[in-house]
């Protein structure tokens, strides 16, 4: 399992007005506004897809994608 989440960080409107805010919106239909938790198969293809989008790189070194994925504890409640 995996969470994919907002980056607050990464400064990526062209991303969020070239699709992502679709691709996402897509995603996160009836989950939390910031955060989804997925399979990690499915997580990698969304991925895949969103680094498709205009403006996806070039954010800073700490954030560099507009959604960033971690992975979840066996023991994280979600």
């Amino acid at each position: 399992m995996v969470r994919l989440a907002i980056d607050f960080e990464n400064p990526a409107t062209e991303w969020w007005e070239s699709g992502g805010r679709d691709l996402w919106d897509a995603l996160i239909e009836g989950f939390d506004n910031n955060d989804v938790v997925l399979e990690s198969v499915l997580a990698e293809s969304w991925l895949a897809q969103a680094a498709t989008i205009t403006g996806w790189e070039g954010g800073p070194e700490w954030a560099p994608h507009p959604i960033f994925s971690k992975p979840i504890d066996e023991d994280e409640e979600f």
